[in-house]
């Protein structure tokens, strides 16, 4: 029985073919034969029915089980992609003009996808002179593409690299590199890839260095940051970039920056440098420079070994400002509403902010340091009693010792003269005038 069923099965399937006059050897392929296609792109669709001459035939394409292109004598057809909706499964049948036979090809999947845009990949973008680097270009789910590549500066338009159409390119020139990727015939072309700078570095060293070059610097000052570009490596004309929180982030000429400080100029401080003929080729980031700006104004203070001015002598004053810089100049007033400092017809002035004075009074001394010059707040005032004749040290001790030295001489003359009057009473001729006397 079951032998049975199978034979009336195929005589079945037998006679469908031969009533119907379909076949199902009839073959569709595309051109090119790419896996997805690009709005923009076309597709040539060739229907084959594998017998007889291909004017025997009249040819049909189906899309998704629709007609998309009615009966015609060409075997081929060719399809501009111009939407997304172009994709689906397609499959082409062919009458034959006399006998009505017909024949059903197999099913193309099609899928459109929107214009591609080519992508630019690289393993680093700062390579050394003499060195290069491998950039690599690359179209997403498809395949049969070459490649254009371009390059520009910023001071030159973009052109193409010729002689470059592999998907792998080397290259040892600074400058913003693009590619798209191209296919088909027309040519069709992707959308051009986002940027990659390259840049090449010198061997030369930078760092920055601080002028004036104060171990502490306080809130208000005026300073100026260098960057100095060490020997060796390259010899050239140089531009200079910034980076920290009180500097220029583009490009100059100038090698300095003169900033006041302030709270906010703390941090940080980097600089790189490059050729002025060539934007791509510079040197690597110095080594931070870390700028530690003081919130307090200091202080000067004033200091003597003596408290008031001898009557018709002098004494010093000494003033300082912590912390102890050689840098400082000390400026001296007296008066405590007085702006204006003294002068060499007011004291006599020493080194290392000393003075010496001859006239009582009230004074103050600040410091100051830079151009423009940046000053100490003031010191305490020092007050020196007015008409009041301390005597120094020394001749405290001289008047000592004089008194004891007079005493001692008055006391030795008066024993001397008690001694000359008792010897002059006890001698034998005033004995002997005593006695004839009593006679």
């Amino acid at each position: 029985m079951g032998a049975t069923l199978l034979c009336e099965l195929g005589l079945f399937l037998l006679c469908t073919l031969l009533c119907t006059g379909h076949a199902q050897d009839a073959v569709l392929t595309i051109e090119p034969s790419w896996s997805s296609f690009f709005i923009g792109e076309s597709v040539t669709f060739k229907c084959d029915m594998k017998k007889g001459k291909d004017t025997d035939w009249y040819y049909q394409i189906k899309k998704d089980g629709q007609e998309f292109v009615p009966y015609d004598s060409n075997k081929d057809y060719k399809l501009q992609m111009i939407s997304t909706y172009d994709s689906g499964e397609y499959q082409c049948s062919g009458e034959k003009k006399l006998s009505r036979d017909t024949k059903i090809s197999n099913t193309v999947s099609v899928t459109v996808l929107d214009k591609p845009r080519a992508t630019l990949t690289v393993g680093t973008t700062i390579i050394p002179v003499g060195g290069s680097v491998t950039l690599t270009c690359s179209v997403q789910s498809s395949d049969g593409w070459k490649y254009e590549w371009f390059r520009r500066t910023q001071t030159t338009s973009e052109v193409q690299i010729r002689d470059q159409q592999n998907r792998d390119i080397r290259v040892s020139q600074g400058g913003i590199y693009r590619c798209r990727g191209t296919r088909g015939n027309p040519v069709y072309y992707t959308d051009k890839s986002d940027d990659v700078t390259i840049e090449i570095t010198f061997s030369n060293k930078v760092a920055v260095k601080q002028q004036p070059n104060w171990p502490q610097i306080f809130r208000g000052e005026t300073i100026t940051l260098t960057c100095e570009v060490q020997e060796g490596g390259e010899t050239t004309e140089w531009e200079y970039e910034w980076r920290g929180p009180r500097t220029p982030t583009q490009w100059t000429h100038n090698n300095d920056v003169t900033f006041r400080v302030s709270e906010s100029s703390s941090g940080d401080y980097m600089c790189k440098s490059r050729r002025r003929d060539d934007s791509y080729s510079s040197t690597e980031w110095s080594e931070a420079f870390t700028l530690s700006g003081s919130t307090d104004q200091p202080k000067a203070q004033i200091t003597s070994d003596m408290r008031d001015v001898p009557v018709g002598g002098n004494m010093t004053l000494m003033c300082s400002v912590n912390p102890l810089s050689c840098e400082w100049k000390y400026y001296w007033y007296r008066d405590e509403n007085s702006s204006e400092p003294l002068t060499t017809q007011d004291a006599v002035f020493h080194s290392n902010g000393q003075i010496r004075v001859s006239q009582e009074g009230l004074y103050r001394c600040r410091g100051g340091r830079g151009n423009p010059v940046y000053y100490t707040e003031y010191s305490d005032p020092f007050n020196t009693d007015k008409n009041v004749a301390v005597s120094s040290p020394l001749f405290l001790v001289l008047m000592i010792t004089g008194l004891i030295f007079g005493v001692i001489f008055i006391l030795l003359l008066f024993l001397f003269l008690y001694k000359k009057v008792y010897k002059k009473k006890g001698s034998p001729d005033n004995q002997r005038v005593s006695h004839d006397e009593n006679q």
